[in-house]
């Protein structure tokens, strides 16, 4: 259920300014977009696991404190990261 490391790589050089940039905003909004996406897809197949209903609630409301931040920190990265993401605001 977790993102392994090749995709948790793939994510970070495409959202981060190098490899090892996991603490920018943008990779971790991705990170986090990516887990909820597959936590979404157990939760469909899994309708009575409500832990990882509840992991993934916990998931969406950090992801949304995080893209508020980024939302008054940096307007344009914020715009350009919901369309990249193909994320609804």
């Amino acid at each position: 259920m977790a993102l392994t490391k090749e995709n948790t790589a793939a994510v970070v050089t495409k959202f981060g300014a190098n490899e090892k940039d996991t603490g920018n905003t943008n990779v971790q909004i991705a990170i986090l977009t990516e887990r909820i996406k597959e936590l979404t897809e157990h939760c469909k197949t899994f309708k009575k696991d409500k832990g990882s209903q509840r992991g993934l609630i916990i998931l969406v409301g950090k992801r949304r404190r995080l893209l508020k931040y980024l939302q008054r920190r940096d307007l344009e990265a914020y715009r350009t990261l919901i369309k990249e993401l193909g994320l609804r605001k």
